[in-house]
C-alpha cells in the first residue's frame, strides 16, 4: 500500500472530524472512500460522455428485433470497457 500525505485547511479538517464520527473509525478510512467514490463518478461521467458522442442517426435501418440485440451488445461492451459490473 502506498502512503499519500495531504494538507487541508483547518476548517475542512474540523468539518471532516465532525462528519466521520458516526460512520468512520479514522480520517484515512473516510478519505479512501471519498476518493473511491470520486473515481467512480469520473469513470461514469466519461462513459456517459463517450456514449453520448456516439448518438446520431444510423446510416441503415434495422428492424426492432435486431435493434434490441444491438443495444444489449453495445451496452455490455461499454460496461466492460469502463470496468462497470453487470448485476
Amino acid at each position: 500500500m502506498e502512503s499519500i500525505t495531504i494538507k487541508v485547511e483547518n476548517d475542512l479538517a474540523n468539518e471532516i472530524n465532525k462528519i466521520i464520527k458516526p460512520y468512520y473509525s479514522t480520517k484515512t478510512e473516510f478519505i479512501r472512500e471519498a476518493i473511491r467514490h470520486r473515481i467512480k463518478d469520473i469513470k461514469e461521467e466519461n462513459a456517459r460522455l463517450d456514449l453520448l458522442s456516439k448518438f446520431g442517426k444510423a446510416k441503415t435501418k434495422t428492424p426492432l428485433s435486431e435493434d434490441r440485440k444491438i443495444r444489449e451488445k453495445v451496452g455490455k461492451e461499454y460496461f466492460k470497457k469502463y470496468g462497470f459490473k453487470l448485476d
